[in-house]
């Protein structure tokens, strides 16, 4: 039987649930931690720009959210229970121990798996078929909420781990190195994976995000040992500092 968490019925669902993981995470100092703290904001932000009347249709949104949060809180729930979520995630949370990884590669690994395998999935699901057209400006709206946060986090970071201000010279070298991981590339692939099942019936979409799947894990190894990048992983490594807790602090 599989594993399941409590229903979604909002985004203060999406919240609460998100909590229940960052503080599981923060009490067993889990890195695992670093991503939904990250996106506990993306979310919070989601909510606030619905209010504000930034997106076209605040419903819809709101629906689109849930289903693409659920996605992430589906697959941990699965990892917490001991078993197998998708292949995107699971190269993500079998490297939770592993203190060699900088901060930002836990934190791309959670984006890669929720940005080019969840994201597409969820837009096609919140509009099939020819209602997905119209969902366009507002999911380019959400990946701008991305963006903006991602770079806010690269900042933050700096002012614990001075090394880290030369962070974007290391990203760019882990894009040229992994296909090229920037919001707008993510985006182009998650609408164009969204554009693709949408007008799938139910079973031949379960084979095309199989196969999304696994390209996005395969994109994951390269974050995680990025080929010509190795010398200035190493470099940032050995001047990062602080504790897991502090870092999830953080990123909250």
């Amino acid at each position: 039987m599989l594993t399941q968490r409590p229903p979604l019925h909002s985004i203060d669902d999406v919240l609460a649930q998100l909590d229940d993981v960052i503080q599981f995470c923060w009490d067993r100092s889990s890195r695992l931690g670093y991503f939904p703290a990250l996106y506990r904001k993306v979310t919070r932000r989601v909510k606030d720009g619905i209010a504000k009347g930034e997106f076209q249709d605040g419903t819809r949104m709101e629906d689109l959210d849930i289903c693409f949060a659920g996605r992430y809180l589906d697959a941990w729930a699965l990892h917490r229970g001991g078993e197998l979520p998708t292949r995107a995630w699971l190269a993500a949370f079998r490297v939770a121990d592993d203190s060699d990884l900088l901060v930002i590669q836990h934190l791309l690994l959670g984006m890669n798996a929720h940005i080019n395998l969840d994201l597409g999935i969820a837009a096609a699901r919140t509009a099939p078929g020819p209602a997905l057209e119209s969902l366009q400006p507002d999911f380019n709206k959400i990946n701008d909420v991305l963006a903006e946060l991602t770079d806010g986090v690269k900042k933050e970071l700096e002012h614990i781990w001075p090394p880290l201000r030369g962070l974007d010279q290391l990203v760019g070298r882990l894009d040229d190195a992994v296909v090229n991981f920037s919001m707008t590339r993510a985006r182009g692939h998650a609408w164009g994976v969204a554009r693709r099942l949408a007008v799938l019936p139910v079973h031949a979409q379960l084979q095309a995000m199989a196969e999304v799947d696994t390209w996005t894990s395969v994109f994951a190894e390269g974050v995680v040992r990025p080929p010509m990048a190795e010398l200035a992983l190493k470099l940032i490594r050995r001047e990062e500092h602080g504790d897991v807790r502090s870092t999830i602090d953080l990123l909250m």
